[in-house]
């Protein structure tokens, strides 16, 4: 699915280059559950950055499904980013103004649906991440824990091929956690692809596999190396 060819990011801070992200040609196949780990300001969100098209590398390519990124316009990654990526946040990114209900119509509405397929789609997410009896609630009137996952109902409005994580787990109480994590392996057994960027070990752990960041390197970090690869 990505394939990233010699790709360098480089930072420029008070008149010095730093290289967030350092990789030589990998690859993360379709239907993989790859978990990213490292020290903080180790490149992980600039990596996750990279993938879902929103921050492009100075040097390098990187493909999806054989399609070079960044080779495109930006009409043409917008689109890429709507119809194949889902995002998962660890600050949910919701709209405050708006009801759960409104919040996953929001990319729906962005892809054209008509008000109800729009309507429809977002109250069968809702209520299959079990809040179909807050359809009307804005975010301030969620717990934390229902707030990400009317953030997850989101990520899947267009059926996304991939799910991009970042620290999906950051905020939640352990009841939440386990619920989003339980709700990241079921997506991952129906065949979508998962890369997700976590400091908690435990979280990476439900993963295939793990890719280490060190100072924008990124090396696989063996199975039962995880603790040492965090």
């Amino acid at each position: 699915m990505f394939q990233l060819q010699d790709v360098t990011k480089i930072y420029s801070r008070r008149g010095k280059h730093v290289a967030a992200l350092r990789c030589s040609t990998f690859e993360i196949p379709r239907g993989d559950y790859a978990a990213v780990v490292g020290p903080s300001g180790s490149g992980k969100t600039t990596l996750l950055s990279v993938l879902g098209g929103m921050l492009s590398p100075n040097f390098g390519k990187v493909l999806i499904d054989g399609e070079s990124l960044y080779e495109q316009s930006i009409a043409r990654r917008a689109a890429l980013r709507r119809d194949l990526m889902g995002f998962v946040f660890q600050t949910f990114n919701l709209v405050p103004y708006l009801t759960a209900l409104e919040n996953v119509q929001v990319p729906l509405y962005l892809a054209g649906r008509s008000k109800q397929e729009q309507a429809e789609r977002a109250v069968e997410l809702l209520e299959r991440v079990g809040l179909g009896e807050r359809l009307d609630h804005k975010p301030s009137e969620l717990s934390t824990g229902q707030q990400q996952r009317v953030a997850l109902a989101r990520t899947l409005a267009n059926d996304p091929k991939v799910i991009l994580a970042d620290e999906p787990t950051g905020n939640l109480d352990p009841e939440s956690r386990r619920v989003v994590l339980d709700f990241l392996d079921e997506l991952h057994a129906e065949g979508r692809t998962i890369v997700m960027v976590t400091h908690d070990a435990a979280a990476a752990e439900r993963a295939q596999r793990w890719l280490r960041l060190v100072d924008g390197t990124v090396t696989a970090a063996p199975v039962g190396q995880l603790h040492r690869a965090a």
